[in-house]
């Protein structure tokens, strides 16, 4: 979810559900030790509960990334071993460290060593020839033996070397037996299951098997899927804010940010979904796309694209 789950994006979602726990785009410990600190870790506690997601594969560097994370006040520190982008295995971390189980545990170990927060792990279920369930069994036993307690695991493979980070989360198959034999082999850990589910009835069903859900396009492309979240996942009365609500209830964030500084294309990216297959949602993401990157577009670019919703 690089270049997606940014505060923007995390402060619409959290005026949708208000107990999802979600992440932050992948911040690599190497730019956060070196780079704009602040800028790299910006949230709002309006965004709670929010979980910090590293890159990374020296020790010593997340263990401090950690910190500064925990310091930050996020409520979970992730690490991805599941990224199979070019760009991540070139500084060698994300997918390609699943080859490198002892590093990892090491990784969790010294990041554990220095904070308070859950370290959590995710993870795909294999990577090119390494594609067995003794593999993600052996992967998930040895980080857990060094106290990563709950593990999110993307249900497919990583193709590292051949395909794009988009193949890879479209073309190796979905094996969600192999997530759930990682539960009944380590009952006493906690499993989430990503990948593939695009609507929260199957996402229920997963239940059975695992702990919890996560999901990832599918929010973000469908963002309004999150509305029943709160009901059926966390025991909460019905949600019962309609998408224009939701809009309405984001519109002040949006002028404050506009305020600042922060241009109008920068916000409304995250938001060409909300209305997705529904009546005027089509007018409603083309009118944003054609408008909302001109230098001059302000809060009216918003307010007229919602009227078209009601047309």
């Amino acid at each position: 979810m690089m270049d997606w789950t940014d505060r923007h994006d995390r402060r619409f979602l959290r005026g949708i559900s208000k107990h999802a726990l979600l992440y932050t785009e992948m911040v690599t410990s190497a730019a956060l030790i070196h780079g704009d600190e602040s800028a790299l870790l910006a949230h709002s506690s309006e965004e709670y509960p929010l979980a910090l997601q590293l890159g990374g594969s020296d020790p010593k560097q997340l263990a401090l990334a950690a910190k500064m994370g925990e310091s930050a006040g996020f409520c979970e520190i992730n690490l991805n071993v599941g990224c199979p982008s070019d760009r991540v295995q070139s500084g060698a971390f994300g997918a390609c460290l699943m080859a490198r189980p002892d590093l990892v545990a090491q990784c969790v170990e010294e990041m554990r060593d220095r904070v308070s927060v859950p370290v959590t792990v995710k993870c795909r279920i294999g990577i090119d020839d390494q594609d067995s369930e003794a593999a993600l069994l052996d992967f998930v036993g040895q980080v857990a033996e060094r106290g990563c307690e709950l593990f999110i695991v993307h249900a497919r493979k990583a193709i590292l070397a051949g395909l794009s980070p988009k193949q890879n989360r479209e073309i190796p198959p979905l094996n969600y037996e192999r997530v759930y034999a990682v539960k009944n082999t380590f009952p006493d850990l906690g499993i989430i299951i990503n990948g593939g589910l695009t609507d929260l009835d199957t996402a229920m069903a997963q239940l059975k098997h695992v702990d919890g859900v996560m999901l990832g396009r599918e929010a973000y492309q469908n963002p309004f899927i999150l509305a029943r979240v709160d009901e059926l996942f966390y025991d909460c009365q019905p949600n019962e804010l309609t998408r224009h609500d939701v809009l309405h209830a984001y519109l002040p964030y949006v002028a404050k940010e506009l305020a600042d500084g922060t241009p109008l294309q920068h916000i409304t990216r995250h938001l060409l979904g909300l209305f997705k297959g529904q009546s005027g949602g089509k007018q409603f993401r083309r009118y944003l796309s054609e408008n909302a990157y001109k230098p001059t577009s302000g809060i009216d670019v918003l307010t007229h694209a919602l009227e078209l919703t009601l047309k």
